[in-house]
């Protein structure tokens, strides 16, 4: 899936390493033949074996200190992390936007280039905590002086795909929150890794917002429902009406911050505005567009298979 190399052997620094995305573009920088450094805050490597190619050093980008180190000598940095769940009390805004603004500041020092990877929809007035966060951080990368390029990707079909089986009952049945009725775009993250890569080793796209979308818009619920007949599983998901998750925000929220943002991300994405990524289609018309039912069918068939 990739369109194009850079200059061989460049010394990347993926922040967010070892993350759903930051995996698969730091395994495609080594095999074009990069030196890769992954980033990692301590966190489980996704499944398989290491890859030799890649140095996964231990830092946080919530503390300026440790990234100085592992920064030094890249000629881009690429960050792919995310704060809206994880371990050790992370949020949009310790991650999404003061430790991108930590990393976009120790690039400077460093000399090196930034790809920031954002989200469709990032907007100061977002009614989504993370997407103002990434907003944010857009905002100080573009004034601080650094050579930049911002990938906007919509949400990742696999991370949905596997978010919501995990919603399911004793009866198979999965649950939504809100109307859960608004489309999405979903997006193979396979094709924002390739676009992540690209936009790391071509220096022609600095200064360049790009945005990429499935062709495929479906509703949660429907991404729901789809996955239940994919499992031959009957009914229809279960869903969490919307007072109910107000009422999530004002109360339980308060005592537990990460159940609160979940659930006002959840209203937030009945409202959110369309993606479009026009743009970035006619810009690279050999990028692969897969819609959601594809990577669907792919992730079921291959989970048939597995060994038990």
């Amino acid at each position: 899936m990739l369109f194009g190399r850079g200059s061989l052997d460049m010394l990347v620094v993926v922040a967010g390493g070892s993350g759903f995305l930051g995996s698969r573009v730091a395994a495609e920088l080594a095999a074009q033949g990069h030196q890769v450094r992954a980033l990692s805050r301590g966190l489980t490597a996704r499944p398989g074996p290491p890859d030799a190619r890649i140095h996964v050093v231990r830092a946080d980008v919530r503390d300026p200190r440790t990234l100085v180190e592992p920064l030094t000598g890249a000629e881009v940095v690429v960050s792919t992390v995310q704060g809206f769940i994880g371990p050790g009390g992370v949020t949009p805004a310790s991650v999404d936007r003061d430790g991108n603004r930590a990393l976009v500041d120790v690039a400077r020092e460093q000399g090196a280039d930034v790809v920031l990877v954002s989200m469709t929809g990032a907007a100061t007035d977002s009614p989504m905590e993370l997407a103002r966060m990434k907003a944010a951080a857009e905002q100080h990368l573009r004034s601080s002086g650094v050579p930049w390029t911002v990938v906007r990707g919509a949400a990742f079909a696999q991370a949905w795909i596997d978010l919501l089986e995990g919603t399911a009952g004793r009866n198979g049945r999965l649950t939504v929150f809100g109307r859960a009725d608004n489309p999405i775009p979903w997006v193979d993250v396979r094709e924002v890794a390739a676009l992540v890569v690209r936009a790391t080793v071509d220096p022609t796209l600095r200064g360049e917002v790009l945005e990429l979308c499935g062709p495929e818009s479906w509703s949660l619920r429907r991404l729901a429902g789809e996955i239940m007949i994919a499992r031959g599983i009957l009914g229809h998901p279960r869903r969490v009406p919307r007072p109910v998750l107000h009422t999530i925000v004002t109360t339980v929220g308060r005592v537990r911050p990460e159940l609160g943002r979940q659930a006002a991300a959840a209203l937030a994405m009945d409202v959110l505005p369309p993606a479009d990524d026009t743009r970035t289609r006619e810009r690279f018309p050999d990028l692969p567009a897969t819609p959601v039912s594809t990577v669907l069918a792919e992730l079921m068939a291959a989970s048939s298979t597995a060994p038990v």
